[in-house]
């Protein structure tokens, strides 16, 4: 079965017509259009890279020079999120007809990264990501000290996104609310995976003095070992999106986030550059030192590199590494976050009453347009060849068997769960249905004509 998104030559038209937009133009059709492009680029990546194909959407992201521009859509969007999304919530006037384009907004940090965890793997996307790396470096530290302290603070991590939103006396808006809380939590793991490829290739004094003397990578990351916010309750982690009970003979069994955590330390403690940099004062030193306690020869048979960390460690328990050499360098600072901020200072409440005029409040056209787009791009077959675990119960969460026989989008575990879904899913239920007919139309035409429909 062929489970291609898009054809090369589609694929090079999207990665050309990605774009810088503004905050303000978050959830406009232009912004949408682009939206929709970065999805299918997204989901073609995966494919690829899954299937162990020729990864030509990361060779056009690359040559075509747009790594950067999909870093400043991702701060951008972070920045909506943060400043606008909240103050859109409070306003009394804004009571949109469906919450499917905001969904979209706040869904589209998650699918930026995404992209960018894919084809950052590689070390010539981080090559060409350029000044934009430091950007990109911050974003990941403030995704993390986030999870850091969300996670001490409230003892276990974000609940399941299926269980807060299907509390019955949840509206529309809070559902959204929920809904974000729980994707930050998704992004935050997906910025460790980022971090640990940017400590494998970057080799930019900049940014090497930037992980390690602004931000203090190396005890950052010892507070998510500490702290392991993909585990709860003992006995359940966070593996390929998903909680699952995990047996307890395979406890100590390190999962893919344990293992780029412990690769982002061993790359940033033990690599040349990053020792001359890094200051082993008294404070780090002893952070460093908790390492010790996690490193055991179970986890040293499942990454053998860990031997040489474990042997770092126990030098520097006993012994001083020299502090680090002062040099007068002229280093780069990152300007993505700070030039977005300073452009919509003091803007922030004005954007989002714009929005819910021009942006979020569309007409039932626009919304069936949306609708027919999205069908088109979230093809079934390549959407269930994306997802690896048995779909779950729009209602409940559970283990689903059947898909609503109308709009082919949404599954149940049991009929009743259904029926009790039905005055949500209605709206999107009969958009997505007369999308599909739509398209399947549209498809019929063109095959009469003797065109080849994409």
């Amino acid at each position: 079965m062929d489970t291609s998104v898009i054809l090369h030559g589609e694929a090079e038209g999207y990665v050309r017509s990605l774009e810088n937009l503004s905050v303000r133009e978050v959830g406009s059709q232009r912004w949408f259009k682009q939206h929709e492009y970065i999805e299918k680029l997204n989901m073609q990546a995966i494919l690829d890279a899954s299937a162990t194909h020729d990864e030509f959407i990361k060779e056009l992201l690359v040559s075509h020079g747009k790594i950067s521009t999909l870093v400043r859509e991702m701060i951008v969007v972070e920045l909506w999120k943060q400043k606008v999304f909240p103050v859109l919530c409070q306003l009394q006037d804004f009571n949109p007809k469906s919450t499917f384009p905001l969904y979209m907004a706040i869904h589209h940090e998650a699918t930026v990264i995404n992209l960018l965890e894919t084809v950052l793997f590689h070390k010539d996307s981080c090559d060409a990501a350029d000044d934009s790396l430091l950007d990109l470096m911050d974003y990941c530290h403030r995704k993390l000290t986030l999870l850091v302290s969300k996670t001490s603070r409230e003892g276990a991590p974000v609940q399941d996104r299926h269980s807060l939103s299907g509390k019955a006396d949840a509206s529309s808006i809070q559902e959204l609310q929920i809904q974000s809380a729980a994707l930050e939590y998704e992004i935050s793991l997906k910025a460790l995976s980022v971090l640990r490829y940017i400590t494998d290739h970057a080799d930019s004094i900049s940014v090497i003095s930037r992980m390690l003397c602004t931000h203090n990578m190396p005890c950052v990351l010892v507070q998510l070992i500490d702290c392991c916010p993909w585990s709860r309750y003992s006995s359940e982690k966070f593996i390929n999106g998903k909680w699952e009970k995990i047996p307890s003979e395979d406890h100590l069994k390190m999962t893919k986030l344990d293992g780029q955590v412990w690769i982002a330390l061993y790359n940033l403690l033990l690599k040349e550059d990053c020792q001359r940099k890094y200051n082993f004062n008294n404070f780090n030193k002893n952070q460093l030192l908790k390492l010790r306690g996690f490193l055991t020869d179970v986890l040293v048979d499942q990454l053998p590199n860990l031997v040489e960390l474990q042997r770092f460690l126990a030098h520097l328990a006993i012994k001083d590494p020299a502090p680090p050499k002062k040099e007068l360098i002229l280093e780069q600072i990152p300007e993505m976050w700070n030039n977005i901020m300073h452009e919509n200072s003091g803007k922030w409440r004005a954007i989002a009453k714009y929005q819910v005029k021009e942006t979020f409040n569309p007409s039932e056209n626009d919304l069936r347009q949306q609708a027919q787009r999205l069908a088109q791009t979230y093809s079934l077959d390549v959407m269930e060849s994306l997802i690896p675990e048995r779909p779950k119960c729009g209602s409940c969460g559970k283990e689903a068997t059947k898909r609503c026989s109308r709009c082919q989008m949404e599954w149940y575990c049991h009929r009743e769960c259904q029926v009790k879904h039905w005055p949500k899913h209605k709206t999107a239920c009969q958009l997505m249905a007369e999308a599909t007919e739509r398209v399947h139309e549209k498809a019929g035409e063109s095959k009469h004509l003797g065109v080849n429909a994409i």
